[in-house]
């Protein structure tokens, strides 16, 4: 059985800049890229707001640079996955899709989340071609154009808000015939000129080609049947996230979304020894750039209690 001071599950910001700390801490970490190396940035066209890059980078570009940038202080990065973690007792054990079998003294879980989407091909077809998931990270594309957003809930309100500071018009498809959010939130979408709400409506189509990508959808009214076209240029779906948190549910504290919990401020987990840091415990900012900061608390938390716990 292989043996590590550290073991890191998960290959976005978090991951990979946990790995940069904890390799230049002399701890020589090892990394496992999981199902989708370089994480959910991979399947981003443009970034735009992450430091340091002020002409933008391409989401898999970026990734790689972090790779390197992890690969160069040593850090031992495998592609692959981890398949089962036994927390139980320190050093925590762990089985990757190989078989291999790894002895941790701390684990550091950055598998992040996965947008949840409508399921639809037309869905699929335009992703990163005018249909998102983050308003904040690809919001700016759409200046002065027409948009629309799925969802009723808090975060599908904030992100029509958020688009309606830059594009021309929000349209908000909500299925039922009033919104989930909160009082406050429901308030800021119905007084926004911008923002018109398309009740009892479901999406039917994503419209666009291989040349402009999305440029409209077809909507069909849940209570009459009817059906409506509407002109956009982005379609942004936000109807939640799901967390990659099976691998460890019914070891560490999750919340009621199954986001990992953690001690604030920080990155420990319920398990002494267990960190978590990106989108895996953060159901509220979903960026990057927190990410990748997250990553160095959680690498720097680790440092310290292998230091306490030598």
């Amino acid at each position: 059985m292989e043996h590590t001071k550290c073991l890191i599950i998960g290959s976005g910001p978090a991951g990979y800049t946990a790995g940069i700390y904890t390799s230049r801490a002399d701890i020589k970490p090892i990394l496992y890229t999981g199902q989708q190396p370089g994480g959910q940035l991979t399947i981003t066209t443009d970034i735009e707001n992450f430091p340091g890059y002020p002409e933008g980078v391409g989401g898999t570009a970026m990734m790689e640079d972090l790779k390197k940038q992890a690969l160069r202080f040593g850090t031992d990065v495998r592609n692959g996955a981890i398949e089962k973690l036994d927390l139980s007792q320190r050093p925590f054990k762990a089985i990757d899709d190989h078989g291999n079998e790894i002895e941790a003294e701390t684990v550091i879980v950055a598998t992040g989340a996965t947008a949840k989407w409508l399921g639809l091909e037309s869905e699929k077809k335009f992703y990163g071609q005018g249909v998102s998931a983050c308003a904040t990270c690809d919001g700016y594309f759409y200046k002065n154009m027409e948009v629309a957003v799925v969802g009723g809930g808090d975060t599908a309100c904030e992100e029509a808000c958020y688009l309606a500071t830059l594009c021309s018009k929000v349209y908000q498809i909500v299925r039922r015939d009033q919104l989930r959010a909160s009082k406050a939130m429901q308030h800021r979408v119905m007084s926004n000129p911008k923002i018109e709400v398309c009740w009892n409506s479901v999406t039917e189509e994503i419209c666009g080609n291989d040349m402009d990508g999305v440029t409209g959808v077809n909507l069909k009214n849940v209570k009459t049947g009817d059906t409506r076209h509407i002109d956009i240029a982005g379609f942004f779906v936000a109807i939640g996230h799901q967390p990659n948190t099976e691998i460890v549910k019914g070891q560490v504290e999750l919340d009621e979304q199954s986001y990992i919990k953690v001690q604030s401020p920080g990155s420990a987990t319920s398990i002494p020894g267990v960190f978590a840091a990106g989108d895996v415990c953060d159901p509220n900012y979903r960026q990057a750039v927190v990410a990748a900061g997250k990553g160095c608390i959680a690498a720097m938390d680790a440092e310290r209690f292998l230091q306490e716990n030598n």
